[in-house]
């Protein structure tokens, strides 16, 4: 089959590689049929994860058909069609009994295009098939549902949930890219009094009001002077960092009230210095996080029943051969105005039903 293997930083390439096989009773083999690039992966081909070895297939987020099932695996079948979530979860050890499946122990956690193959490839083995898939209803299109594999969870379980964002809340998200556009998403369930976002692109920020933030400011234009001048000089309840440099982590605790709390989203490459000689005196929250994907069902259902955008989110779309291309466009955002991208066999509306036996 073809996949995109990571040789190093900087380097990628869309070739040939051996078909993945059942290695496990707990495995599925599934076709990708729709597949997303994210930010971590811009940050693994820049060389941020060192975790990720060279001959790696990258990619953690799909959606696609169920090929071939373990003999342990109950809850899907080949010709399902599934969304892929980027944690795999054994259902086992500790964390996952606790449902933090991104710190399972047993094998899983994050492990797609980080420790084994990934999703950005023709097919892809998937462990721990029966805790990691989720059957996917017929009209929910795939290129919208395979947001759900990271960004939503992601964005609402270490952003909003990890954010503790209640009624009434000031919110600021710092990053109105993907990540950080589904938190203004996500945050709206919870009833904001006001949520602001910052970026450096006048798109995303765009993107940003109709995704339903109330106010936008440039990172360039001293958005901390705007958080003072609508919080009456108290601050932000809530900041979410959703780039992962330093400079965005220490702006957002600057711009958290006394008593608030900061959701640190971004994959850092670089240490943030944390000013804990102004912080320690500000009984401020600072969360950190690797989604769990505990909260997809529930996501799931919000978005078949058309309460969060997919479409929206969508700016490109791409035969999967062309990946390059792709994360060409993705890498830079500022220019392109992408939020996501969307590789996969062309979309048909229309299904061949073959006539049936009299």
């Amino acid at each position: 089959m073809k996949a995109l293997v990571f040789h190093g930083p900087g380097q990628t390439s869309w070739q040939d590689v051996p078909d993945p096989a059942i290695k496990d009773a707990a495995d599925a083999i599934v076709r990708v049929d729709a597949v997303t690039i994210c930010g971590t992966d811009l940050h693994i081909v820049k060389g941020d994860v060192p975790e990720v070895s060279p001959g790696r297939v990258l990619g953690h987020e799909a959606v696609g058909t169920v090929v071939e099932t373990g003999g342990d695996v109950r809850t899907v079948r080949p010709g399902d069609r599934v969304l892929i979530s980027c944690i795999s979860a054994c259902g086992r050890c500790r964390f996952c009994r606790e449902a933090r499946y991104g710190q399972c122990r047993e094998g899983g956690g994050w492990v797609l295009g980080h420790t084994m193959d990934g999703t950005q490839a023709e097919y892809v083995r998937v462990p721990f098939a029966d805790l990691s898939v989720h059957p996917l209803p017929s009209t929910l299109p795939s290129d919208e549902a395979v947001l759900l594999a990271d960004i939503f969870p992601t964005a609402y379980e270490v952003g909003v949930l990890n954010g503790n964002v209640r009624p009434g809340d000031t919110v600021v998200v710092v990053g109105a890219g993907p990540i950080g556009l589904a938190v203004i998403a996500t945050a709206s369930l919870c009833s904001p009094y006001r949520v602001i976002a910052v970026d450096l692109a006048a798109s995303r920020l765009a993107a940003a009001r109709d995704l339903g933030a109330d106010a936008t400011v440039g990172a360039e234009e001293g958005p901390e002077k705007l958080v003072e001048d609508l919080t009456d000089g108290l601050g932000a309840d809530v900041v979410v960092e959703a780039v992962g440099v330093p400079e965005a982590f220490e702006m957002c605790t600057r711009m958290v009230r006394p008593g608030g709390r900061v959701a640190n989203i971004g994959v850092h490459g670089k240490p943030a210095t944390l000013h804990l000689e102004d912080l320690w005196i500000k009984d401020v929250t600072i969360t950190t996080g690797l989604v769990d994907t505990h909260s997809t069902p529930v996501l799931l259902r919000m978005m078949a029943a058309g309460r969060l955008p997919g479409a929206a989110m969508v700016t490109h779309r791409f035969e999967l051969d062309k990946m390059a291309e792709a994360y060409d466009v993705f890498s830079r955002a500022g220019d392109t105005g992408a939020l996501k991208v969307v590789l996969g066999a062309a979309r048909h509306d229309t299904v061949a039903v073959p006539p049936q036996e009299q």
